[in-house]
């Protein structure tokens, strides 16, 4: 099955050398979202829950550029620098998915990219 690659303008650049999301068949897979925002390049950190709600609009973005939205997403996984952030993150999160929430890990971590707080990426199916 070929791979394409799905990108939105709406959501960050890449930081590195990969891709927003790769979609193989009916899958997509979102590379880990951090608070970047896309308009202005600024990362967001003020609070735990603004980051969060960061993170969240870009993967909301990218699966828009892929004709799905949070309902089509089956596993995330949350990498968290502080799990005493779990309770907040998990607010903002949990937000998105009212019903039928994917599969999910999250796990601290010692170091994110751009010294960020949070950072997730997740798996869709349509």
């Amino acid at each position: 099955m070929p791979k394409e690659i799905v990108y939105s303008p709406n959501a960050p650049a890449p930081i590195g050398p990969y891709s927003q999301a790769v979609r193989v068949g009916s899958m997509l897979f979102i590379s880990g979202q951090i608070a970047i925002q896309q308009s202005t390049g600024s990362i967001i950190t003020s609070t735990i829950q603004e980051e969060t709600e960061q993170v969240m609009k870009n993967l909301d973005e990218v699966l828009r550029a892929a004709g799905m939205d949070f309902s089509h997403v089956v596993k995330s996984t949350i990498f968290l620098k502080d799990m005493n952030n779990f309770p907040k993150v998990n607010e903002v999160y949990g937000s998105r998915f009212p019903s039928q929430p994917p599969a999910r890990e999250t796990v601290e971590v010692s170091r994110l990219p751009k010294e960020v707080n949070v950072e997730i990426s997740c798996i869709a199916i349509k």
